[in-house]
């Protein structure tokens, strides 16, 4: 074919050259609009006369769609280039040299964009990286033509040892360790394995003529020679394939040291197969003996057992789906995403086609290279190539808006070429990226063998080890009697991960065990449902007992409240309206201040609630033994003492409490020892001494009104309330009794929801058994709360007295 080049001729127009193109620009296969703008230059066809991507045999379609992942990933973060958008251009080389060198032509010059037909020729290139080339040849080609106008060139997989030349290619980068590391490896590992007769075979281009050299030179100095050393290209003609395949037949060594890229092996196998050599050992560089589309059950008949290094895999997250989601649709005008999808579903989009493509197909019903995202070694290498110059760009903005540092004081003036020979970050799965001075980053392989799974699928990493690697959340145990290489692997403890590494205190290993996340944070919350139904009733409470003291303030002057002490009765519904309110301090998250209120107010509050009732119990009791004859006891515990005593067993516990604040006071914290899942907000005591004397004094009141009320329970009443105290004070010891053990064995926010069901039940006790039945007389029963039906009971009550009077004296 005959390549038409882009020629640049100068007219001079005044002072000013001008730059013109000559012939028709090249669009790209791929295109957004950026800030930024970088160039991807790949093999998306095999050859120049197909007019689809092969899939099978080039999956460089992925390495495309991998690099725009990149870019939108990187757009759409604000910790790298924040406010900046990253655009690209993407072209296809077809796999040969004169058209990658066109591509980065029309990436420096703009073809395809809109602009005038003349421009100045010291207009800068509006692309600031160029990510690719896969091959050597073709990289070497751009970098050559590129590198003239400082326009870095970031490879992922251009291995040759010849592109660490830093005078040839001054603006050259890789995210692939250089092949000098590979081929001096290649030939250890073939002399650790004794094989000392050896033939060779390379790929007749750049990577394989390089890297072969090396090995060469490395074999010999390890004591290995070399039978034959044949070359093979894609390109050549059937004959000189099977002239290799006949030397191969002919030699007497049984292993084959191949250097060569994955198409090339292609070719040679096709004749392998067709004549049936097997029994020979193959060594794989890395172009070949990782790739998948090599790797195929009918070829592991001649390459079973192969050996040799690839790159190390890696996942990308979101890659697979992002790769899924594509569609033509969304991206008008790109007509490399069209040809792709036309290939894929073997469609078209024009309706002259039998079958016509929609642009909604399902990706998930397509398995190839394209979708799948298992091995992603090279391609991993676009990715970080992509953050490579993210990172630079974001460094140089930095220094221009003197938010970082800047190199040699060069403010301003720097292109980011500078930028991406300091660059040092790491990515996703903390894998380190930098390069050396000759822009070839650390060397790293994985050893890889072929082997035959149970499926018929061809597996790389061999498989010769006493046990399998723990897997994250597991630790290694040694087997007695057994070496060192064989263990068992135990599941680590809750709360750590990876190999058993301990979280943080307030931090909880994932379900997967390989990550340390922060704890569920617990209390009993308003927003809950039991905290709702709490807050409920705590209210309803506190609505009852003001209706029921509305209710005895406006029939204050009836018999039935004046007989009870109405003055006590007012100051029982007061202190009931109280303890219901403390319970809201119960809920919410704890804090310095409810912390010390709600352990205080409800001590206080159910002490002045106690008192009272006692106070009355007292009442019943004096009042019995003041209609004995000669008696004076009302007199002795009167209206005065009757407060007295309410006031005095009130203020012991408020002392108590005051003391208890300024001493040790009650305050939040955080319990990660009750639950290993969760963070368990919670009120500490500050001092447990003073908070069971709190609650003994409540309990010592109770006892004691519970007692005098059940021996009053028989006394002549006019209206039983000694009866309604002793049932009264029964519920409220029984409520406090069964609180002990249940708030011991209740766990987290349960904890404060026990206690405050305790308080609420309690309270609610007091309320419906004391004042309940007076209020039932009161409102539905008006004829008993007259003065003639208490007179009535008067009567009564003094015949019952006589006779008992008289009985005694009988006896």
């Amino acid at each position: 074919m005959l390549l038409r080049v882009i020629v640049l001729a100068l007219s001079v127009q005044g002072e000013e050259p001008f730059c013109k193109l000559w012939g028709n620009p090249d669009i790209p296969l791929l295109s957004k609009t950026g800030d930024f703008i970088l160039g991807g230059i790949f093999t998306l066809h095999n050859n120049i006369k197909e007019s689809k991507p092969t899939l099978k045999s080039a999956p460089e379609a992925l390495f495309a769609e991998t690099m725009i992942f990149a870019i939108e990933q990187i757009n759409n973060r604000t910790d790298i280039l924040p406010n900046v958008s990253l655009g690209y251009k993407i072209y296809d080389t077809c796999d040969t040299v004169p058209l990658a060198i066109k591509a980065a032509m029309a990436l420096m010059s703009g073809a395809g964009e809109a602009q005038p037909s003349t421009l100045p020729c010291s207009q800068q290139s509006s692309i600031h990286a160029i990510i690719g080339h896969s091959a050597s040849s073709p990289t070497i080609g751009i970098a050559t033509l590129v590198g003239q106008f400082n326009i870095p060139v970031i490879s992922h997989f251009a291995t040759c040892a010849c592109l660490s030349n830093r005078k040839e290619f001054p603006t050259f980068f890789r995210t692939i360790p250089s092949d000098y590391y590979q081929s001096r490896a290649l030939a250890q590992l073939v002399k650790h394995f004794g094989w000392t007769w050896v033939g060779t075979i390379r790929s007749d281009n750049d990577y394989g003529n390089s890297g072969m050299a090396t090995f060469i030179k490395a074999a010999e100095q390890e004591g290995i020679c070399i039978e034959y050393s044949e070359v093979i290209y894609r390109t050549n003609s059937r004959e000189k394939f099977l002239k290799t395949v006949e030397v191969i037949k002919m030699a007497s060594s049984k292993t084959i040291v191949a250097f060569a890229i994955f198409i090339d092996m292609e070719f040679l196998i096709k004749e392998l197969l067709l004549q049936n050599i097997t029994g020979l050992q193959w060594v794989g560089s890395e172009s070949w003996v990782s790739a998948k589309n090599v790797a195929t059950k009918e070829n592991y008949r001649i390459y079973k057992g192969a050996i040799g290094f690839s790159i190390a895999n890696a996942e990308i997250p979101g890659l697979k789906e992002f790769l899924l989601s594509v569609r033509p649709s969304s991206t008008s005008g790109n007509t490399g995403l069209i040809k792709l999808w036309e290939d894929m579903f073997d469609c078209s989009f024009n309706t002259s086609h039998s079958k016509t493509c929609t642009g909604s197909e399902n990706l998930h019903l397509i398995n190839n290279l394209y979708t799948d995202a298992s091995e992603l070694r090279i391609t991993y290498n676009v990715y970080k190539a992509v953050y490579t110059v993210a990172h630079a760009l974001h460094d140089l903005l930095a220094c221009q808006d003197s938010q970082g540092p800047c190199m040699a004081n060069q403010k301003d003036t720097l292109p980011a070429l500078q930028y991406l020979k300091i660059v040092n970050f790491s990515v996703n799965n903390g894998d380190y990226v930098n390069f050396d001075i000759n822009g070839d980053p650390p060397a790293r392989y994985d050893l890889v063998n072929w082997q035959l799974n149970v499926n018929g699928i061809i597996e790389f990493i061999p498989k010769s080890v006493c046990s399998e690697s723990c897997r994250p959340g597991t630790r290694k145990a040694t087997k007695k009697g057994k070496p060192v290489c064989c263990f068992d692997c135990l599941p680590c403890a809750e709360g750590e991960i990876i190999y058993c590494t301990k979280c943080p205190l307030e931090y909880r290993a994932n379900k997967e065990k390989d990550q340390c996340i922060l704890k569920d944070i617990e209390f009993l919350s308003y927003d809950e449902i039991m905290g709702r139904i709490l807050i409920i009733f705590a209210l309803l409470g506190a609505l009852l007992s003001s209706t029921v003291t509305a209710v005895f303030f406006k029939f204050r002057d009836t018999p039935i409240v004046k007989a009870n002490n109405s003055e006590l009765s007012f100051l029982l519904l007061f202190s009931l309206t109280l303890c219901f309110l403390c319970s809201l301090t119960f809920i919410g998250e704890p804090t310095q201040w409810s912390c010390m209120l709600r352990q205080t107010a409800f001590g206080i509050t159910f002490v002045l609630c106690i008192s009272c009732v006692l106070g009355k119990t007292i009442v019943v009791l004096m009042a019995f033994r003041a209609t004995m004859p000669g008696s004076n006891v009302m007199k002795c515990f009167g209206p005065t003492q009757q407060r007295l005593s309410v006031l005095s067993f009130t203020l012991l516990q408020t002392l108590t409490c005051i003391i208890w604040l300024v001493k040790h006071p009650p305050f939040p914290s955080k319990n990660i020892s009750s639950n290993k899942e969760v963070i368990i907000l919670e009120c500490e005591m500050g001092s447990t001494v003073a908070f069971y004397i709190v609650l003994g004094y409540i309990g010592l009141l109770s006892v004691m009104c519970f007692v005098l009320a059940f021996l009053a329970r028989k006394l002549p009443d006019n209206f039983n309330e000694a009866k309604f105290i002793t049932f009264s004070m029964l519920v409220f010891c029984s409520v406090w009794i069964t609180f002990i053990p249940s708030y011991i064995s209740s766990p987290g926010k349960y904890t404060v929801a026990v206690e405050v069901f305790a308080i609420l039940a309690s309270s609610f006790g007091l309320l419906l058994c004391i004042f309940i039945p007076k209020c039932y007389i009161i409102l539905l029963k008006p004829d008993k709360n007259s003065k003639k039906h208490l007179m009535a009971l008067l009567v009564q009550q003094a015949k019952l007295k006589f006779r008992s009077i008289m009985n005694c004296m009988l006896r």
